[in-house]
């Protein structure tokens, strides 16, 4: 018998406040939360703005020595794990560390630490050569993007399988449904598995200005992430975290836990086709999602809500609309969708595992979240986006999405446990 999954804690760390439930009351209220970059002077740049987390590492209970040990992405998953952990009820000290695991997913990793040590050994880019007498003692594991996931192991106790997934904007969606995995196949009972990136640095915003992925409405930061809108140019880059507690089900049922919902299915699929183009049709996301529904034994029909991609860029938003309409069939036109993007933005490899926390809190209180900024849709993203206000509705079960460069295309199904019962 196949063992199913379930999501017992959320830890969210997003742009517009810190913590699961400041996260949830701008979603809901369709606040947006992107403004100026304020971590570097941003002027020589094509776009200025970003979506930035106020995060105080002091008062997350951080160390001076852990606070100089770790990225500020390390911190944003370690603070994200103790929060889900608690949310979760789960007293780890009573469980055997072998049959717990870790999964993490990121896209720059410790990119941020990397590009401040770089300035420091070079003199701010003055010297070709560099002095390794000013480098950071702590430099290897910046270089080392599974520190990040040993880091959270540490935190949690956990000596089960450990592991980083990267695979872009997808990595947050990917980390999640290893996880789910391997609780599946029997190797551990108990995941902890989410994401973190914190790319707003000079060098990650100098690389999306060069293929003009990002937007420029510089002179509008609040509403300048419009995914689906006819006006749209370009995402916002942010920073972001969301983790997890998955469980075995039934163990998860016998010690009384609240269970936010069941992962039913998740697939993922390449384009094998350029690093950040994507084919009109949707083909890939397609695939993804009809794989994972399959593995849910869901019929399309069930999903009541879909928490898009939906990154703000021309051919993403009409690739994924392409998509749900090959998938979905007619029932494309009935279900409501919506990206959360157009109020954190895009924090890459982060931001699947954010929208996953969207889509368990969509089903906990029965709130669709809007896509803000949406007044003007493009006559070919014609299906029902949720413009500009949260919708109250029952939701038992909810399709999210991600795509990444490189062409990869990750679909997840969530659901009631009661749903498959």
């Amino acid at each position: 018998m196949t063992r199913r999954v379930v999501i017992t804690g959320i830890g969210v760390r997003a742009p517009g406040g810190n913590g699961t439930e400041a996260f949830w009351d701008l979603l809901t209220a369709g606040r947006t939360a992107t403004r100026d970059i304020s971590f570097f002077d941003a002027s020589p740049f094509r776009s200025r703005i970003a979506g930035e987390v106020d995060f105080d590492a002091v008062a997350e209970g951080f160390s001076p020595r852990e606070i100089r040990r770790m990225d500020r992405a390390t911190q944003f998953a370690v603070a994200c794990a103790r929060e889900a952990l608690l949310d979760s009820g789960l007293e780890t000290g009573g469980l055997d560390p072998h049959r717990v695991g870790v999964t993490l997913g990121s896209a720059v990793a410790s990119a941020t630490s990397l590009e401040n040590e770089y300035l420091v050994m070079s003199d701010a880019g003055k010297e070709w050569l560099v002095d390794p007498d000013h480098l950071s003692p702590h430099m290897f594991d910046y270089h080392s993007p599974g520190i990040m996931s040993a880091e959270v192991a540490w935190a949690m106790g956990a000596e089960g399988p450990v592991t980083m997934v990267s695979d872009g904007c997808t990595s947050g969606l990917d980390s999640v449904g290893y996880a789910a995995r391997l609780i599946r196949e029997g190797s551990v009972d108990t995941v902890v598995a989410g994401a973190a990136d914190t790319p707003i640095s000079p060098i990650v915003v100098a690389c999306f200005d060069a293929i003009k992925a990002t937007t420029s409405r510089n002179d509008d930061p609040a509403h300048a992430s419009r995914p689906f809108d006819g006006s749209r140019n370009g995402f916002v880059l942010a920073e972001g975290a969301a983790m997890f507690v998955l469980e075995e089900y039934e163990a998860a049922k016998a010690r009384g836990a609240h269970i936010y919902a069941e992962i039913g299915g998740y697939a993922t699929r390449c384009n094998a086709y350029h690093m950040t183009g994507l084919k009109k049709d949707g083909r890939e996301m397609a695939e993804a999602i009809r794989v994972a529904l399959d593995e849910a034994r869901l019929d399309r029909t069930t999903i009541d809500y879909v928490n898009a991609h939906g990154s703000g860029t021309k051919q993403n938003d009409r690739h994924e609309t392409a998509a749900f309409k090959r998938s979905l069939g007619e029932h494309a036109y009935n279900v409501p969708v919506s990206s959360i993007k157009s109020m954190v933005g895009h924090s890459l490899g982060a931001i699947g595992s954010v929208e996953i926390a969207a889509s368990l809190l969509a089903i906990e209180h029965g709130v669709i979240p809007p896509t803000a900024n949406l007044h003007t849709p493009d006559p070919e993203c014609d299906l029902d986006y949720v413009p500009l206000t949260a919708r109250e509705q029952r939701v038992d079960t909810v399709l999210t999405v991600g795509s990444g460069f490189g062409g990869f295309q990750s679909a997840m199904v969530l659901h009631r446990p009661e749903v498959a019962a």
